[in-house]
């Protein structure tokens, strides 16, 4: 069988996906944090710093689907017994980078964890801000797992 990486455009947490995922996993309450579609200072994907700042969301959107390109790989469990579907990933860029609270939910547990992989080697990015400060900014973006 071949496999194929199917990439959706970042999703910010106010899309349907979103939804989907608030309904099915619960969020922390008492940690603050600004959504990446209405936030001041998006963060930085490493090698997106030197583009303007009115680029930068595109930016990070074609540094995430690289990296998810560049990491993906197929659980070969899933591959020998036609396990595909979508994989909705929320986690967190955390306001001193570095990556956290990775959650998944897709069809199968082997999917779900091969995306996590895939979130959990992003590199440290530098923070967003909002009103100059550092802050933890919320991101989601499915992954669809795909044979032929």
């Amino acid at each position: 069988m071949k496999k194929i990486i199917s990439l959706l455009l970042f999703i910010p947490l106010i899309s349907s996906a979103q939804n989907f995922i608030e309904k099915t996993v619960d969020e922390p309450k008492d940690e603050k944090h600004i959504s990446f579609a209405i936030i001041d200072e998006v963060p930085i994907f490493p090698g997106c710093e030197t583009v303007e700042k009115s680029q930068r969301r595109q930016c990070f959107q074609e540094k995430m689907n690289q990296h998810i390109a560049q990491n993906f790989r197929y659980p070969d469990f899933a591959q020998k017994n036609g396990i595909q579907g979508r994989v909705f990933i929320q986690f967190m860029i955390e306001n001193d980078g570095n990556i956290d609270d990775i959650r998944a939910r897709g069809p199968h547990h082997l999917l779900e964890q091969a995306a996590k992989i895939i979130i959990a080697k992003l590199p440290k990015m530098k923070p967003g801000t909002q009103k100059g400060k550092p802050v933890r900014v919320p991101f989601s973006i499915p992954i669809t797992f795909r044979l032929n």
